[in-house]
């Protein structure tokens, strides 16, 4: 494998901060200390994906470890070598499965309030938790194109309506993220993990969080990433309409054994929680 990493910080907990980053040597050293304070965190690792600027050093400056794509491999690639490199520190520690908790790297010193994804998913209430983000500061640039597809593809396959379908801080149980494995590819990792789980049994909660990210603005590049995040989208909820479509059980999604299932078969998760306060 030609990434190339730094060591793990390997904090005593249970949670694994998987923070995909391109480009983002202007925030990512304080989402880095931001997610460095969440109670029960065990790793911090960013994955630089083919930044062309210092990214990846100011993340371990910040105190994260670094794995680096040697070139732009897309959301879904980083969240999956990141989460492969935590099973591999988990293991080498004799550690039990990390919970994982993916965090954008735009976040900054936001980035400490996605802790309330942890409580439910270490607790065992939830298998997923996704993040539900207030109205930003500063107005972005889009007219909802791209979240209305992943909500409409989302409730088109599952029966659930979600609020934000393209929210990327989530908190995973291991058990969960292998089951979503191969992720969607590039852009449409959210909704692919959304609809995956919840076809195949598992426990989807939205919960509120207090975070503010960079918006997208309304210039040639934020036009372009817009569309990027259409196509991803779009792809993903085509071959998951395949899949369901499939005569073959070798080319679907299996449910989970135990899963609870309504008479419907769609699973009986998909709901939104305030957390304590």
């Amino acid at each position: 494998m030609s990434d190339s990493t730094s060591s793990s910080p390997g904090a005593p907990g249970r949670v694994a901060v998987v923070i995909p980053a391109k480009d983002e040597a202007d925030r990512i050293g304080a989402t880095v200390r931001a997610a460095l304070t969440i109670p029960g965190v065990r790793h911090v690792l960013v994955v630089d994906d083919g930044s062309l600027d210092a990214t990846g050093r100011r993340a371990v400056q910040a105190g994260a470890a670094v794995l680096r794509h040697p070139r732009n491999r897309g959301k879904a690639a980083a969240l999956e070598s990141g989460a492969a490199r935590v099973a591999q520190w988990d293991a080498e520690s004799g550690l039990p499965p990390s919970v994982l908790l993916f965090v954008d790297a735009d976040l900054g010193a936001t980035a400490a309030a996605t802790a309330v994804l942890t409580p439910p998913v270490l607790a065992g209430e939830a298998d997923m938790t996704v993040a539900v983000l207030p109205a930003q500061l500063t107005a972005g640039g889009g007219r909802g194109f791209v979240v209305r597809l992943a909500r409409y593809g989302i409730k088109q396959a599952t029966g659930w309506t979600a609020t934000q379908p393209l929210s990327g801080m989530r908190c995973l149980s291991r058990e969960a993220f292998e089951a979503a494995r191969p992720l969607a590819a590039g852009w449409g990792v959210e909704t692919g993990l959304t609809v995956d789980l919840m076809l195949a049994g598992y426990r989807v909660l939205e919960v509120p969080c207090e975070l503010q990210h960079r918006v997208t603005g309304t210039d040639l590049r934020a036009q372009l990433h817009r569309a990027g995040q259409y196509r991803d989208v779009a792809r993903a909820l085509a071959t998951r309409r395949l899949r369901r479509a499939a005569p073959l059980r070798v080319l679907r999604r299996l449910p989970v054994p135990g899963r609870a299932r309504t008479p419907e078969g769609l699973p009986t998760s998909g709901r939104t929680v305030r957390p304590p306060r």
